[in-house]
């Protein structure tokens, strides 16, 4: 097997030779490239497939009781600073590589049928491979600062994704929140990993954990800098993983094309958070407060996703509050020391969310035959209805992702979220609870999704809906209307269709670790568990309490009623029309305002800091064009005047000279005298 690991480094090279051949392709002879279409979609998919079985080779070795493998190179040396570059397969990288690879094969395949009439075909099929590349160099990477190069990478793949149609400004708005978002933890990020370097003088995670323990126990350094820079380090995840505050980039994400919408804001990018947070476990376990602020953060953010997704009628939308709120759990989990169930719900989530994206954009796919490519319309809810007749694929696949989302035995979610809600309600009954009620919301939100798009009369082509959507946008409905470059409102069908093979495949094969890869940790025999545990967790010792039935019967119990409580009533309000959602929303405006409009942060956001900033740069330009640009300006005045003076002295003349020298000494003469 030592071969398998010492040609390892092939995972991440091989998706990016990839995308480097396509790109020089559409460099130099972009049209010949161009009409090589299937050819590049073939090529690229082989690619991420051969690197997918060498991840599946990795795992089951991994599996099998190999022990961790690293090989590095020595990058940089200065004096007594070495800093080496490399990749390392354990059990953590290992499991991330066939997840991501996974996702990203089968988001390929489904590509070729969503994009198979987008003029960029090519180049989004480059982007996703060079994506890939730097997803999966992220995960082998054995230090911090190559972490921290691949997570750049992988920030500027986002930017290409999320706007890649942008000729649109939505996209190009969308993309650039998502930058600056971005940046702002990823700032945090790099004077973290600074500080720790400073504290440990290493930028290896178990050196990095158990020197930071040592100097805070012995008071080499205070248990408050060791927090802050735990905190800072933090701030990358927050980002990454759309952590209130920084969540309102990933739902404006969306604009991107469904495909990245399910790999990266539903199991790769988003996922990188939760990642290393697992990988500097070693040194948030010495912080307990920053242990604290990832809990909560993690908690919090769950239930604030959750309650906005209450009120969204944008489909893609709905599942980007859905996957803000699926992030929280698994940053609590983080929080609470729940290492292994944090990880087993990133990989359960990984499948299920993904599928529901591609369920969309299967669901998107086909409206836009009847309402044309206006996402304004071919994305909003309330222009569907009855779409399981249509496309019953799609509508199957949609609700097994529900079952699993909202945790109903045996689907992959329940054991997931289950097994966090259990450790949450032994670290903190306090997170337990809002961990319990957001559950409920989720089964209620994810089944108003359900019974709105695919119960129900099919209301595509009643026009009063189109054009109360249109008012509300502030846009006229009509003939022509919407005949600009963001869509067109014109559909060549009466009714939707199923989506082609290459869109339903993805579907249904994604169905399958929906159903039933939560079994690997259910709790009496937890193999998920045995596999993955904290780097400072003994495998034995993760065993050594015996089951408890009445305890796991309870806490399920409990899950599983809250999730059927949501779901009945997303029925009577939504399917059997038994309660009318506008009547709740009027009798509580204040909550319903509250929800759609995402409790005002993006509001509040654009008030404080992008007007903010724009006043304060408004401020410094007039600082620099009265203070700067007057000072400069007086030195050139200055120059000018004292160069037109002494132009009139400057005559060539020797008696002038004379008679100048003559009077200076005659003055000094003078003054002499005189004192």
């Amino acid at each position: 097997m030592e071969p398998l690991y010492q040609y390892a480094w092939l995972i991440p090279v091989l998706p990016l030779l990839g995308a480097m051949l396509v790109g020089i392709g559409l460099i130099s002879l972009n049209k010949a490239t161009n009409n090589l279409r299937q050819i590049v979609a073939v090529f690229i998919v082989s690619i991420l497939g051969a690197t997918m079985v060498l991840s599946f080779a990795i795992l089951w070795s991994q599996i099998h009781g190999h022990e961790a493998f690293t090989r590095t190179i020595e990058w940089a040396s200065a004096g007594d600073f070495h800093l080496s570059m490399g990749y390392t397969i354990d059990h953590l990288s290992a499991l991330m590589l066939v997840i991501v690879t996974t996702v990203a094969f089968l988001v390929m395949i489904y590509t070729d049928g969503y994009m198979a009439h987008d003029p960029g075909y090519v180049r989004f099929y480059a982007y996703l491979s060079i994506f890939s590349s730097s997803m999966l160099g992220l995960v082998i990477s054995p230090n911090l600062v190559q972490i921290y190069i691949f997570w750049e990478l992988v920030g500027m793949c986002s930017y290409l994704l999320i706007g890649f149609w942008f000729e649109k400004q939505p996209a190009a708005d969308a993309c650039q929140k998502a930058f600056v978002t971005n940046r702002v933890g990823d700032f945090g990020l790099l004077l973290g990993m600074l500080g720790l370097y400073w504290a440990t003088g290493s930028f290896e995670f178990g050196l990095m954990g158990d020197r930071l323990g040592e100097l805070v126990s012995s008071g080499a350094i205070s248990a408050f800098l060791a927090t802050l820079f735990a905190i800072l380090v933090f701030l990358g995840p927050v980002a990454k993983s759309a952590q209130f505050p920084l969540h309102v980039w990933l739902p404006d994400a969306m604009e991107g094309p469904t495909p990245i919408s399910a790999l990266i804001h539903a199991a790769t990018m988003v996922a990188a958070g939760v990642f290393l947070i697992a990988r500097m476990y070693p040194v948030f376990e010495n912080v307990p407060v920053a242990m604290e602020v990832i809990a909560w953060t993690g908690a919090f953010t769950a239930f604030l996703g959750a309650s906005i997704a209450l009120s969204q009628n944008d489909i893609k939308k709905g599942l980007a509050y859905s996957t803000v709120s699926q992030l929280g759990y698994m940053v609590m989990a983080m929080g609470i020391g729940s290492y292994s169930a944090g990880l087993f719900h990133l990989m359960t989530h990984a499948y299920f969310k993904a599928m529901l994206f591609l369920c969309s954009g299967s669901v998107i796919h086909g409206m836009e035959d009847v309402v044309g490519h206006n996402p304004l319309l071919a994305q909003d809810m309330r222009l569907m209805g009855g779409l399981r007749k249509y496309m019953p694929i799609t509508a199957g696949a949609f609700f097994v992702g529900n079952l699993a989302i909202c945790g109903i035995p045996p689907f992959a979610g329940f054991w997931s979220k289950d097994e966090i809600l259990g450790q949450a309600f032994e670290a903190n009954p306090a997170l337990w609870f809002i961990g319990w009620a957001t559950a409920g919301l989720t089964a209620f939100y994810m089944f108003r999704m359900y019974f709105m798009t695919f119960e129900g009369e099919f209301r595509g082509n009643d026009d009063a809906v189109k054009q109360q959507l249109m008012s509300e946008a502030g846009m006229a409905f009509g003939p022509g209307a919407m005949d600009t470059k963001e869509g067109d409102s014109h559909g060549h069908s009466e009714y939707p269709h199923e989506s082609p093979l290459t869109m339903a495949l993805p579907l249904l094969v994604l169905a399958i670790p929906s159903i039933g890869i939560g079994l690997l940790g259910r709790p009496w025999e937890n193999y998920f568990e045995e596999f993955i545990h904290a780097p400072s967790e003994i495998v034995a010792g993760a065993a050594e309490h015996a089951f408890d039935w009445n305890e796991f019967l309870i806490m399920a119990g409990l899950s599983v009623a809250i999730a059927v409580t949501g779901i009945i009533v997303a029925l009577l309000m939504y399917r059997t029309k038994k309660i009318d959602p506008s009547a709740i929303a009027k009798k509580v405006p204040t909550l319903y305002r509250f929800s759609l409009n995402k409790w005002y942060f993006d509001d509040l956001y654009h008030k404080v800091f992008v007007m903010g900033i724009r006043r304060l740069a408004r401020q410094i330009m007039e600082v620099d064009y009265r203070v700067v640009d007057g000072a400069v300006n007086l030195t050139g005045l200055a120059a000018v005047l004292s160069g037109e003076g002494l132009k009139y002295l400057e005559n060539g003349r020797a008696q002038f000279y004379a008679l100048i020298v003559f009077g200076a000494v005659l003055g000094f003469v003078i003054v002499f005298s005189v004192a």
